[in-house]
């Protein structure tokens, strides 16, 4: 995933969808949720982001604890959209196109097919899902809250009142370091392949 995430930010994709397709990867949200993500969701020190059950698959509000490198992506958007200007449009949205609308929920699909990749955006959730099984040692359940899951019967559900955002932050933060360490390795490939990959 991390070899991948260096062939995209080495490709022609706009900085903002770049920066979009990331957050998607770093967090283990649906591409929905991120397309539709808001500034005005996010907590004062950009640490936490409370997407609202009306956005939610299960309709359940969900925090996703973010990231150093997801802190550091909302921090790339916000310049992106003041080096941009006023263009009109939600001025909430993070990741807006052009028009200041929501992107396409077909233009991360579109930046891997122009990219020869066979993969899909849905299939990063099912990376971090099986990262999570085969390299941590992170509780089944954690990982299921972390992907949004619903986690227990009606009876477990009723008693379980924790979401576990605190021990979810190091989950994540776990899973952005090694999202890092192999885009960094992936960069070191494609530099290698062809060095002016990196001036796009």
């Amino acid at each position: 995933v991390g070899a991948l995430l260096a062939t995209v930010q080495a490709g022609t994709a706009s900085p903002l969808v770049k920066l979009a397709f990331e957050f998607i990867v770093l967090t283990a949200a649906r591409s929905g949720e991120v397309r539709g993500a808001r500034w005005s969701e996010l907590d004062a020190g950009h640490t936490s982001w409370t997407i609202p059950g009306e956005r939610m698959k299960a309709g359940r509000e969900h925090r996703v604890p973010l990231s150093t490198r997801a802190r550091a992506v909302l921090k790339a958007a916000q310049l992106e959209q003041g080096a941009r200007g006023a263009d009109g449009g939600d001025a909430d949205l993070i990741f807006p196109n052009r028009r200041g609308l929501p992107l396409s929920d077909m233009v991360f699909t579109q930046l891997l097919r122009r990219l020869g990749l066979p993969y899909t955006m849905h299939g990063f959730r099912a990376s971090f899902r099986t990262w999570g099984m085969e390299a941590t040692s992170y509780p089944d359940e954690m990982l299921e809250f972390a992907l949004a899951h619903v986690v227990g019967d009606q009876t477990v559900r009723a008693y379980a009142r924790s979401d576990m955002v605190a021990k979810r932050r190091q989950l994540m933060q776990d899973w952005a370091d090694y999202l890092v360490k192999t885009k960094r390795q992936g960069l070191a490939a494609l530099v290698a392949v062809e060095p002016s990959a990196l001036m796009n």
